[in-house]
Parts: C-alpha cells; sequence; structure tokens
C-alpha cells in the first residue's frame, strides 16, 4: 500500500524552482532518506506532503486523501526543521496538549521515558537547552501514534548520544511497521537509518534505490594502504586521501586511494615491489556515491556541512 504519492510536482518561489516534475511513491512501513545538500528542494517536498504548501503543478497525496485536509493528517506525525514550542508551558503540558488533538495518543509518561525526557517534565519549554527541544520535537511526531511521520533534519544540533537515542526511537517506531520519510545532511545517518534512499539536488531526483543499490553506482573502490612512498600519482589511481605520517621505523603514511579497479592496483603494486603493509579494500560510503550523483557545486556544498 502505498502512503506518500507525489506525481509530476513542481513547486517555484517566485523565479526559483524548487522542485521541478519531481515524482516519489512511498509505501506502508517504508523508512526512506531523503538526501541532498541545501536548497536542493528536499524541505519544500516535505512541506507539500504535509499540506502545509500546495503544489505548482503535479499531485500529492497522503494517506490517500489530500493532505491539506484534516482526516488525511491524522495519521501524519511531522518533525520539522525549526519548532516552536510555547516557552511558558512545561514539557509534559506540551505533550498533553499535542496529544490531545488525536484519537488515541501515546501515554506521556511512557514518550517522555522513551526520549529521556522524564525528568523535564515539570521545566518550561522556554529554559530546555537547544539538543532538549529538538528531543522533545521529535517526541511530538510520536504522541500521536501516527502511521507516517516526516522527519526535516530530526538530529540537527545533537551531541552524538542523543543522536544515537533518537536513532533507537526511529527504528523502534519503524520496527512497529510505521513509515519514516527523514531528510539529513548527515550522511551517516541516512546510511545507518534508511533502507531506501532518495537523491535530490537542484529540485530533480538524481537517483532512487536502495542504499545498497545507490552505493553499488559509485564506479570507485577505496584501496587503503600503509606506504613510505607517494602512491597518489600512480597508474589506475583516480585521487587519493593521506592521513599522518604512522609511527615506525619505515615513516610509512596511511594512504586512500580511489581506483575503478582495486583487484589491478594492488597486483600492480605488488608487481612492482613496493613496500606496503595493512592492506584494506573498501566499498564506497554513501558520501562518496552523493558527490557522484549531485552537481559538482552542489555536492562540495553537501559536503561542507
Amino acid at each position: 500500500m502505498t502512503v506518500i504519492t507525489a506525481h509530476g510536482v513542481t513547486r517555484r518561489f517566485g523565479d526559483v524552482v524548487a522542485l521541478d516534475d519531481v515524482s516519489l511513491d512511498v509505501g506502508a512501513g517504508e523508512l526512506v532518506g531523503l538526501l541532498g545538500p541545501n536548497g536542493a528542494g528536499k524541505s519544500t517536498l516535505l512541506s507539500l506532503i504535509s499540506g502545509q504548501r500546495r503544489p505548482d503543478s503535479g499531485t500529492v497525496r497522503l494517506l490517500g486523501g489530500d493532505p491539506r485536509d484534516a482526516a488525511s493528517r491524522i495519521g501524519l506525525g511531522i518533525t520539522p526543521q525549526e519548532t516552536g514550542l510555547p516557552q511558558t508551558l512545561r514539557v509534559g503540558e506540551v505533550v498533553d496538549f499535542v496529544g490531545g488533538h488525536f484519537p488515541a495518543p501515546m501515554p506521556t509518561g511512557e514518550l517522555l521515558d522513551q526520549f529521556g525526557l522524564t525528568e523535564m517534565a515539570r521545566k518550561q519549554t522556554g529554559a530546555l537547552s537547544g539538543g532538549q527541544k529538538r528531543r522533545l520535537a521529535v517526541a511530538l511526531s510520536l504522541v500521536g501514534n501516527p502511521r507516517v511521520i516526516l522527519l526535516d533534519e530530526p538530529t540537527t544540533g545533537l551531541d552524538v548520544g542523543a543522536r544515537q537515542a533518537l536513532w533507537d526511537a526511529i527504528r523502534t517506531y519503524h520496527a512497529g511497521g510505521g513509515t519514516v520519510l527523514l531528510t539529513s545532511h548527515y550522511l551517516e545517518e541516512v546510511q545507518a537509518l534508511a533502507e531506501r534512499v532518495v537523491v535530490i539536488d537542484r529540485g530533480v531526483v538524481r537517483a532512487d534505490d536502495t542504499l545498497d543499490a545507490i552505493l553499488h553506482q559509485v564506479s570507485l573502490r577505496r584501496v587503503v594502504v600503509t606506504c613510505a612512498d607517494d602512491l597518489s600519482a600512480w597508474p589506475g589511481v583516480a585521487r587519493a586521501e593521506a592521513a599522518a605520517p604512522t609511527a615506525g621505523s619505515d615513516g610509512g603514511m596511511r594512504q586512500s586511494l580511489f581506483t575503478p579497479d582495486a583487484d589491478a592496483l594492488v597486483r600492480d603494486l605488488v608487481r612492482a615491489d613496493v613496500d606496503f603493509r595493512d592492506l584494506e579494500i573498501r566499498g564506497a560510503s554513501l558520501e562518496e556515491a552523493f558527490e557522484q550523483m549531485v552537481e559538482p557545486e552542489s555536492a562540495l556544498e553537501g559536503a561542507s556541512r
């Protein structure tokens, strides 16, 4: 069953085309990562799916209906990039208030415990740290026991521990049959959570496939060796990265060599009697895949975040 549908969607802001003939279907129970640099159109797409904006052309459906109808949104939870919380209300009061808009909300105590907010239940939201507010914002997306959640940069501003806790909460929700569509500029976040990846750049879908298939689209493999010689100009090496010299008498350098044929490169090094050790051959990371799928200037922008 398809729970989110966007067909031929275009959205402009003045002369800027934020989305250009975008189509996307998300099935029930999927966990989809929406990946792209700033300004790619990710947040605009979520705003159309959640009914906050209308497309200039094309159609959007949420749970079979128009996302601008309240009846369609009753099964939706959302965490936008920025959430305005009532500064003087206590955390528990905010959860109770939002939960009161749903027919079968999650018990407040259970939700606060899941997100590590129990001790803050009587604290005013205006006194929370940025990370605590972000945790509360994601918790609020789940208070109504929704069938679908939209998470726009859900862990921005969180430390590693808090990010892992939110990842666990998202996984738990998904394991229970929930559908998740999340955006992130943390490439490792998408790689850690998503089963399917949709890459958007300049308002256009560049790729839409399983995580494994996206990674396999990358033509280069990473060969990592420790060697005293600089191998960056070796035949077959498309580019190279070198780390700090390793400890030892030979002054070896840990080097990552990107090549389309890892087996041929290693054979050539052995035949040339190059003295290297600690060989590793790795598959592509999502970051490497992303950089090859988007326009060069956009990839640089995304990598810098």
